[in-house]
């Protein structure tokens, strides 16, 4: 036994880097991967072969998306012993996706609420907010999204930036030099990227509304929770029992892939999503065999992509503007009027 050569005490046993014993190697995989593929996208883009572009959209495209579902795992403290350096990494992960806008603390504590509650707790109604613009505004954001352009993301993360310096309340008061100066260094960078490559700039973004898409598709069709535009400590109503079972009753899987897993790695496994609200502590390369030893791939919840395609496209107008989810029922058309959800990202603390 070590002691400490001060006091003569036990010197305290210091805390393993990761969380799980089984955790370094499919996480510095995923961390690297993630954060070589940004730098490598980026240099892509800036080549003279626009096929060496295209493929650094790509590139770029998915390790964001990675990068993004690293910060879910961070959020849950999957991945790292300590808080602070989940909270660290967090933070890293969430200036390659533009969440860095808001605290990562604030980013994790509405997720937590997404899981606590069993609810999707919103302190901005972007429907409520759409549906009461003027008639030619509201259009123009409807013409957007027909055209694939995800304006309600986009309306949410000018909204994440604009706050500190709409509201009067000291927390986002205080948000305003932080807010400014990540505007600033962010805006000198996309500057330079500009100036490096007009084309380089433009497929960033392509590639980070590429990201956006993907997840926005992921998020849309793996709940029918009740959500509620509430202050950011407010509660919800008391009008239902939001059980375990009302967890799993409107939380969907929708796999990538049933007949080959291993493409689930595209998304990080997050689409084994019953499987991650059964046991948020699992890590991310556990799900599979969780979800294996839960469910199988005949269990209603359990919703291939390729059946939610058609109703991403045909109900994308609609999932922007009505109330409710539509209907997931039976059969081989039963995703036909699912419309899906809208504007509950993780990467908005909103």
């Amino acid at each position: 036994m070590t002691t400490s050569a001060s006091t003569g005490r036990p010197a305290a046993k210091r805390k393993p880097l990761f969380r799980y014993t089984d955790g370094p190697l499919p996480n510095i995989l995923a961390m690297t991967y993630s954060l070589a593929g940004y730098v490598v996208g980026i240099g892509l883009l800036l080549a003279d072969s626009w096929l060496l572009k295209a493929g650094g959209t790509l590139l770029l495209a998915h390790a964001m998306i990675i990068g993004a579902y690293l910060m879910h795992e961070f959020a849950h403290g999957t991945i790292f012993s300590s808080p602070q350096h989940n909270a660290r990494a967090g933070a890293v992960y969430s200036w390659m996706t533009g969440g860095c806008y808001a605290e990562f603390q604030d980013l994790r504590r509405k997720h937590m609420r997404h899981h606590v509650d069993r609810a999707d707790v919103l302190t901005f109604d972007s429907k409520q907010f759409i549906n009461g613009l003027p008639v030619g505004v509201r259009k123009l954001i409807l013409a957007l999204e027909w055209a694939y352009i995800p304006a309600v993301e986009l309306l949410l993360h000018g909204y994440v930036i604009l706050l500190p310096f709409l509201s009067d309340s000291e927390k986002q008061r205080a948000r305003r030099p932080a807010v400014a100066t990540i505007l600033v260094i962010r805006i000198a960078a996309f500057a330079l990227l500009g100036w490096l490559s007009p084309a380089a700039l433009v497929l960033y973004a392509v590639a980070w509304l590429i990201m956006i898409t993907v997840l926005r598709f992921t998020d849309a069709y793996q709940h029918t929770y009740d959500a509620f535009a509430v202050l950011e400590e407010g509660d919800i109503p008391a009008d239902k029992l939001r059980d375990r079972a009302y967890e799993q009753q409107n939380t969907f899987s929708n796999l990538v892939s049933l007949r080959w897993p291993a493409l689930n790695l595209l998304l990080l496994n997050f689409s084994y999503h019953n499987a991650h609200h059964e046991k948020p502590v699992a890590p991310w390369y556990r799900l599979p065999a969780l979800h294996a030893s839960f469910y199988s791939d005949g269990y209603r919840q359990v919703v291939p992509m390729r059946e939610l395609v058609s109703s991403f496209h045909r109900h994308r107008l609609r999932r922007v503007t009505d109330d409710d989810y539509g209907q997931f029922g039976d059969g081989p058309k039963r995703a036909d009027n699912f419309y899906g959800a809208v504007g509950v990202s993780f990467l908005t603390a909103v």
